[in-house]
């Protein structure tokens, strides 16, 4: 697979599409789909589209499935861990933040062969960096012109000195408020609004947790991939591993196995989770 490939088409879109609207927007550039927290910009669009073009030319008998399109049909993410080779596309991760004018969005896209992530890219257009990884290949981030820098999660740490980004927002109750109660026993714990640069941060060692509900595939296979390749250990909340079909039921991501028993132990104190 030729991540390289992708990361340039990813670079390239968000370099033409994205980055001349950041900033720009008007009313009429954007639209709310399932909620006011989940809305859909000009930017998210025209990137997608894009995107998935460049990728069916180079890879004409693949899947392509981008969040944007699975919004519109989202019977097209049926079976996706079946088919031989399928491209998941985030055209523009954090969207809440483009729109309200802060610089902390990405773009990814996942390479998935029968069920199993190979390839994933998370490119930040304002810096011009991508994180990539590759099964079995490591976890690094991109820059042009410097040599690409390996990344890798943070050391084990006790529970009261683990930095966290926690998203609680899809928590059903009374889950979601136990374990923001149970929050005070981390050292920190933020969110981001943004997975993308929440993976970037838990690969390079800038946190130690990530803990997440919904579970969309273009919002997490690139990451969960990276995470992994990183040197890192997730699992779904009840401790089996992460399935790209399944989209309910947590994740949660620590530096290695030990540490996400003793997270999960904290967090979900007084739950049967």
């Amino acid at each position: 697979m030729d991540v390289e490939f992708i990361d340039d088409v990813l670079s390239s879109v968000a370099a033409a599409e994205i980055m001349p609207r950041f900033g720009r927007l008007s009313d009429a550039d954007v639209a709310t789909k399932t909620s006011a927290f989940d809305i859909v910009s000009t930017a998210d669009r025209a990137a997608e589209h894009a995107i998935a073009e460049a990728i069916r030319g180079q890879y004409p008998g693949a899947t392509v499935i981008g969040e944007e399109a699975a919004a519109a049909d989202p019977a097209i993410v049926d079976g996706v861990d079946e088919v031989e080779l399928a491209f998941l596309l985030d055209p523009l991760d954090g969207t809440k933040n483009f729109v309200a004018g802060l610089p902390l969005f990405a773009v990814m896209a996942a390479v998935v062969r029968r069920g199993r992530i190979v390839a994933g890219v998370i490119h930040d257009p304002v810096t011009g960096t991508s994180a990539i990884a590759t099964e079995g290949g490591g976890a690094w981030l991109r820059r042009d012109g410097a040599a690409a820098v390996r990344l890798r999660v943070a050391d084990p740490v006790p529970v009261s000195e683990m930095e966290a980004v926690v998203g609680t927002q899809f928590l059903p109750e009374p889950l979601r408020g136990t374990v923001t109660a149970n929050l005070s026993a981390l050292a920190s714990h933020t969110w981001f609004r943004c997975a993308g640069h929440e993976y970037r941060m838990a690969a390079a060692g800038q946190c130690h947790l990530l803990s997440y509900n919904r579970l969309m595939p273009w919002d997490h296979a690139p990451g969960w991939l990276l995470h992994r390749e990183a040197g890192g250990y997730s699992a779904h909340f009840d401790g089996t591993p992460f399935r790209l079909s399944r989209m309910s039921g947590g994740l949660l991501c620590a530096p290695d196995e030990a540490s996400w028993h003793a997270a999960h132990d904290t967090l979900f104190a007084g739950t049967t989770t």
